[in-house]
């Protein structure tokens, strides 16, 4: 396997082209031959063995019409009152048994076969004491060495005696009458070939044909076979063996039909091989259109092949003219597809190449002022500090407690606030953070608003982002306390609590509160400076999508945010 797929990965492009198109277009080809040749075959199983079923059905339709009418004959003769008296009369001369053979047995008999061809002979066997009249009349004695004559003189029905060994086909039966002790027996010998006539002409060739009588011993057996199918050919006994095994259907089709009447069971049956040489010229078609279809894939996939392979090729060219450090573009395509979107980006990367180098000289120049931005933002927070600090400590000294209280808030803000470029703060931190915030603007507000703060000491040893809750308290202060038209005091309450595994946090006034219209696009609608849109979204993208900020706010009333964030620990 390996080797094949290094086979397979060095070979040119063109040709691993080639050789999967022919692959996907064959597959689908094949199988939907092979499919079509398969139901083509099973259609025509299934077509022969409706031929096989319909051809039997018929042939054993004119055998049982012709027994029938022999069965009518021999009725005929054995229950004609003539003949029965005829044939237990005890005559008196010779003439009186002459006017009944020449008036009534003849004429009863020559009508018969004259009517019916298959009739060879009809004979009645007596025991009554006459003189034999050629085949018409002959003595009881001359058939009881049959097997079956032990039969006949139990039954008044006629009896039909055929076997495939001698080619016979008799229909025997006694004339009953209880006033007489004679035993007289009708005879009719039956044509053996003209009465299975039918049965051996079905097919023209490449058939068999099996009767079982109730023994199971075969009464009329007959196959057919060219030289071509001789090996398919069955003798008796192999033909019996397959039926009652049951692997008949190995390399034949058959049907079976039962004569109820005659207690037979008659078997046809014909070689698959006959059925699948009717599909040789659909498989030398079908090999034909197969060869066909490969050549004029072939020669399709190799050309079309060419014309996706050529701008490949030219741009693989003009890659190793650029790397031997000539820049120029050489290929060019108005095509849309992914060739042609991969030849202009190409293009484009040389060209932003060469601009690339041009501003080599700038990029280094912008990092050297890069530099220098970082080595002052890490001087002025120190000393901005150390400013407050004196500016605190001449407050003290000029015994203006108010200038050092705001110097320290000042202090305390942004050095929380800063918080030596981290991102992460503790609880502890962004309340004593909020709450310098909070101490400034009342200064500023003459501590016009009350503040309330309800903290659980439980969550200040966890971790949050800083600037959380300093911009949510501005809001509360500049657009809600600010803006209050009711009487009394502004309120603003500071809530931190534990629900689970998360942190809430709740900032709530009591000013004008905000309308539905504009509360609905507050954390959507961009604003200016460090707003609520820019902690919602710095919330989920450090926690997730779950956590971030939720208002509740009613007219005249107040306005409450609510921050949630998971617990965590440094």
């Amino acid at each position: 396997m390996k080797k094949f797929k290094s086979w397979f990965s060095n070979l040119k492009f063109r040709t691993k082209i080639l050789y999967i198109c022919l692959l996907a277009s064959l597959l689908p080809v094949i199988t939907l031959g092979g499919f079509g040749y398969y139901q083509i075959q099973k259609l025509l199983i299934t077509r022969e063995s409706e031929v096989l079923d319909e051809s039997l059905h018929q042939a054993l339709s004119n055998l049982d019409y012709k027994v029938n009418s022999y069965m009518n004959v021999i009725n005929n003769i054995v229950w004609n009152e003539d003949i029965k008296v005829g044939v237990t009369s005890t005559y008196k001369n010779n003439y009186e048994m002459y006017l009944f053979y020449r008036d009534t047995l003849d004429p009863l008999i020559d009508t018969s076969q004259f009517l019916h061809s298959d009739i060879r002979r009809i004979t009645i066997y007596s025991d009554n004491i006459m003189h034999p009249h050629d085949s018409a009349l002959r003595p009881l004695a001359d058939i009881q060495q049959h097997s079956w004559f032990g039969s006949i003189l139990e039954t008044a029905t006629p009896k039909l005696i055929a076997s495939a060994t001698d080619s016979t086909f008799l229909l025997v039966s006694q004339i009953f009458d209880r006033q007489y002790n004679n035993t007289n027996i009708v005879y009719m010998d039956i044509n053996y070939d003209k009465v299975f006539e039918t049965a051996s002409s079905i097919f023209e060739e490449n058939y068999g044909l099996i009767l079982l009588n109730e023994n199971n011993q075969p009464v009329y057996v007959f196959n057919q076979f060219t030289e071509n199918n001789m090996a398919y050919s069955l003798t008796d006994d192999q033909l019996l063996v397959k039926l009652n095994n049951g692997t008949l259907d190995d390399k034949y089709i058959y049907k079976k039909e039962y004569l109820p009447f005659y207690n037979w069971t008659a078997y046809i049956y014909r070689p698959l091989g006959t059925v699948y040489d009717f599909t040789h010229p659909i498989r030398f078609t079908f090999t034909i259109v197969v060869y066909l279809c490969i050549l004029i894939l072939f020669l399709s996939i190799y050309f079309l092949s060419e014309v996706v392979v050529r701008p490949l090729l030219m741009l693989a060219k003009n890659m190793e003219q650029i790397e031997r450090g000539d820049l120029s573009v050489t290929v060019t395509t108005t095509a849309t597809d992914e060739i042609g979107s991969l030849i202009q980006k190409f293009g484009n990367m040389v060209h932003k190449l060469q601009d690339m180098i041009n501003e080599v000289y700038k990029s280094k120049i912008a990092k050297q002022e890069y530099e220098m931005k970082a080595l002052q933002a890490q001087i002025n927070p120190h000393f901005f500090y150390n400013s407050l600090s004196l500016i605190n400590s001449k407050a003290i000294i000029a015994d203006q407690g108010d200038i050092s209280e705001m110097a320290q808030l000042l202090s305390t803000f942004y050095r929380t606030t800063l918080n030596r470029g981290k991102n992460n703060i503790s609880v502890s931190d962004e309340l004593e953070n909020t709450t310098s915030y909070i101490q400034i603007q009342r200064m500023m507000h003459t501590n016009s608003f009350d503040v309330h703060y309800q903290i659980e000491e439980e969550i200040l040893k966890y971790s949050m982002i800083n600037l959380l809750l300093q911009p949510l308290v501005e809001n509360a202060i500049n657009h809600g306390i600010d803006h209050k038209e009711t009487p009394g005091r502004g309120v603003l309450t500071i809530i931190g609590k534990q629900a689970g595994d998360d942190l809430i946090f709740k900032v709530s006034d009591n000013g004008c509160g905000i309308e539905k219209k504009t509360m609905d696009t507050l954390l959507t609608s961009k604003t200016q400076g460090y707003g609520v849109q820019n902690v919602h979204l710095r919330v989920q993208l450090t926690y997730g999508p779950e956590y971030g900020l939720f208002y509740e706010s009613s007219i005249m009333e107040g306005t409450t945010v609510i921050l949630t964030i998971p617990k965590r620990l440094d």
